[in-house]
């Protein structure tokens, strides 16, 4: 395939999904013989918390060819910057949710010199971004849940675990609540934070139950509840806008912010009748449909649509260019003042 496709990130380093998929997309397109880059301003960039080697280009600007595609961050989209005035371009919306935060007047959408590709991440993202734009084709592009890495420790300890970033609140609830409940005797609470990704799935992997809280804005698509099915956990939680995950047999939704019945139905799965049968059947549906094969098809499938839409060469300026514009859409993360252990 002729052509390099340049994906854009931003430089935070912090624990953020968004980016090691992005950085592991560049991977699988690199594998399947395409000539793909992560895109970062700062020559030499590396992010610590995650093992990062990623071919990477530098510099504010970037010449791009006929045949490159720039891939850029769904929250890059601005009314008053076009990326690459008449280049390939796509829209990657890893939260349909959040789509429109920073860009919520722009009609007709993005605004560019030239059509943009629209890729999103779940079917629930799909439908929604068609109805919301209904002028562009929006394609799936699936996550990859990594089954080597997240996969069932031979013992397994009474816990139960969730994720409390983006709920912080709640998740102070959500434990009183497991606490006070009798059922909770001898049963291990852990929130996981601000700990490397290996770390995550060492807990996942001897976890007996999930919890998905998710975003109160909703999910693109909710990494962490498909992470703990392939590690074996069973799942409860808010679907957040993605129900397909929870089409799994290894997975409970509880409707919105009814945090008291979260609580009773994580106490009730500790005790799930037949559940290693269980728990075996929801990674194995993990595995089923988020793997590097669906992602590379589906990738190499998003880059012919790009290319097919009119386009040239063109000069490239990073969305960090106008991070300052950007930046006020944005409550700064408790993560920005966390310590993450770096890696290698």
């Amino acid at each position: 395939m002729a052509g390099r496709v340049v994906y854009a990130a931003f430089e935070v380093q912090f624990p953020l999904g968004g980016i090691r998929v992005l950085s592991q997309q560049v991977g699988l397109l690199r594998e399947a013989g395409v000539e793909a880059y992560r895109w970062t301003p700062t020559p030499g960039f590396r992010y610590t918390w995650f093992e990062d080697d990623v071919p990477t280009l530098s510099g504010m600007n970037l010449e791009l060819d006929e045949d490159d595609v720039l891939v850029l961050p769904e929250v890059s989209v601005t009314a008053s910057h076009d990326p690459a005035p008449g280049g390939r371009k796509v829209i990657y919306s890893q939260n349909q949710y959040l789509n429109f935060l920073t860009c919520p007047d722009l009609d007709p959408y993005p605004g560019w010199s030239t059509p943009a590709s629209l890729w999103a991440i779940s079917d629930a993202a799909v439908a929604m971004l068609g109805r919301a734009l209904p002028h562009m084709e929006s394609h799936l592009v699936p996550n990859v849940v990594d089954a080597e890495l997240f996969r069932p420790a031979a013992d397994r300890v009474r816990r139960i675990a969730w994720m409390p970033r983006k709920r912080p609140i709640e998740s102070t609830l959500l434990r009183r609540l497991l606490k006070a409940d009798p059922r909770s005797q001898g049963v291990e609470l852990h929130d996981i934070s601000s700990v490397p990704h290996e770390e995550v799935a060492r807990v996942l992997s001897e976890t007996s139950v999930f919890v998905a809280l998710g975003a109160p804005e909703g999910e693109g698509f909710g990494l962490p509840p498909a992470e703990a099915m392939a590690s074996g956990c069973l799942v409860t939680g808010y679907a957040g806008g993605v129900p397909e995950l929870f089409e799994s047999p290894s997975a409970w939704r509880v409707p919105e912010l009814e945090t008291a019945a979260l609580a009773d139905k994580a106490l009730e799965l500790l005790d799930l009748p037949g559940q290693d049968e269980v728990r075996r059947a929801g990674r194995q549906w993990i595995q089923d449909r988020y793997n590097t094969k669906t992602a590379t098809d589906a990738l190499i499938e998003g880059i012919r649509r790009a290319r097919a839409l009119p386009g040239g060469p063109a000069t490239a300026t990073h969305p960090n260019a106008w991070m300052s514009e950007l930046a006020k859409f944005f409550p700064r993360p408790p993560e920005m003042a966390t310590p993450v252990e770096a890696r290698g």
